[in-house]
């Protein structure tokens, strides 16, 4: 028997345990079944909680194909919010240890409770390589700039910009999101040729210098109603494409995410986690 606590910020939901020795199935299988939305418990992903030699915990986090992420901007604050309720870790800040390196996370409280969480997600990746992206023409490939990307569908172009947030993401922006069919071009975008790693993509529509719009379609998941690095990704984008400031709210389907990016280009993410409830798995 295994505990579990279903968390989810901003409607992308996670199924919370804390790492189990005695789990007999493979880890991708596992998070698989689990992840089912008919016949497990249902999430977009599965996070295992760990210790860590180099930070206060680790997280590994599996989507709901079976394969693992690098890194979940929505899936770390859930973990943050798991630890400060289950007192594993019992100070202001805390260090998670991911895939993608140590995050730096802090806990915004009023009167001893969790109202939001503030995730030092570090610098974007821009190097094509370690996207990773690999072109078969010449493009801007500059470490210090963000990889413009022309794609061409069904007669359709469009231009992606290209980073990494510890998992790759492609940001295309549209006059408007309604227009797109997110599922269809999604998937096509995200198993592009380009991509040997596959890529998450997000589409979005520029409200004004200090807010964007954005729908998401999630590597090895579909369409989601929130997603923590995407917004990440789409901000940054802007902000170096000179659209907007370096304060931007995010507008999903799921709710809003702030998003600060410094001198350093180190970008923050800000947004609440919610424990939907608990549970034990009974094998």
């Amino acid at each position: 028997m295994i505990e579990f606590t279903k968390m989810q910020g901003l409607g992308n939901d996670f199924i919370c345990m804390r790492y189990n020795e005695n789990i007999r199935y493979n880890l991708k299988i596992f998070s698989k079944f689990l992840c089912d939305r008919h016949y497990g418990i249902g999430a977009d992903g599965l996070i295992f909680i760990g210790k860590s030699k180099n930070a206060d915990i680790s997280m590994r986090i599996f989507n709901s194909d079976g394969s693992e992420a690098e890194m979940c901007g929505n899936g770390i604050r859930c973990v943050a919010k798991y630890a400060y309720d289950k007192k594993i870790i019992e100070k202001n800040p805390i260090f998670i240890e991911t895939l993608s390196g140590i995050k730096k996370i802090e806990y915004i409280l009023e009167n001893g409770k969790v109202m939001e969480i503030k995730v030092n997600m570090g610098k974007p990746i821009l190097n094509h390589k370690k996207i990773p992206i690999y072109l078969p023409y010449s493009a801007n490939t500059n470490s210090e700039r963000v990889i413009k990307v022309l794609f061409n569908i069904k007669g359709k172009e469009y231009i992606g910009s290209c980073l990494s947030m510890g998992n790759p993401h492609t940001v295309i922006e549209v006059k408007s999101l309604k227009d797109i069919d997110i599922n269809k071009l999604g998937k096509i975008i995200e198993s592009y040729k380009y991509f040997p790693s596959k890529t998450n993509v997000e589409f979005i529509e520029i409200i004004n210098d200090e807010t964007i719009k954005m729908k998401v379609f999630e590597r090895g998941v579909g369409q989601t109603l929130s997603c923590g690095t995407g917004a990440c990704a789409s901000a940054y984008a802007c902000f170096k494409n000179n659209k907007v400031k370096n304060k931007i709210k995010v507008e999903l389907d799921g709710g809003i995410l702030n998003i600060e990016i410094d001198n350093e280009n180190n970008i923050y993410l800000i947004g609440d986690a919610v424990k939907v409830y608990e549970g034990v798995i009974d094998f």
